[in-house]
């Protein structure tokens, strides 16, 4: 599903994936409802974790490794309609020891026109709930190197 994987400016790995506007995502005058803005942001997250780093949330979850959203953002800029498609384009915003952000962008593919902007801060978690270390196959597949 993913469409393509790109650089920014910064080097960094950006990947796109499209999404068409469902009726279940409207409201009555047929314009997505503001929230699920964050199910797009998570279809970009978890296809640029697939494409970007060869890793399911659920593989991760299997090694004990959660990601919550620790924090949140979103600015809407013009409204997506009902039949619409986007384009969803995902990039890393940050890395530490323990947490991970991404930025999102979602734009009309027809004109390019820009409809949201945000990104979403998740930190490594274990099954007890405790703050963790980042799995190094996420170092490795950027070639980054996190100082303690």
């Amino acid at each position: 599903m993913g469409r393509a994987i790109g650089f920014k400016e910064d080097g960094g790995p950006v990947h796109t994936v499209r999404y068409r506007v469902i009726y279940g995502d409207t409201d009555t005058g047929g314009v997505m409802y503001y929230g699920h803005y964050y199910r797009l942001f998570e279809i970009g997250r978890t296809e640029f974790m697939r494409a970007v780093f060869s890793l399911s949330y659920k593989t991760l979850e299997d090694r004990g490794v959660m990601l919550p959203v620790a924090e949140s953002y979103c600015r809407y800029k013009s409204p997506a309609r009902y039949d619409d498609l986007l384009d969803i384009a995902t990039r890393i915003r940050s890395f530490s020891r323990a947490t991970i952000s991404f930025c999102h962008e979602i734009r009309l593919v027809s004109t390019n026109r820009m409809l949201a902007t945000g990104y979403t801060k998740h930190a490594a978690i274990d099954s007890t709930g405790k703050l963790i270390r980042l799995p190094s196959i996420l170092y490795d597949a950027l070639d980054l190197e996190i100082r303690a």
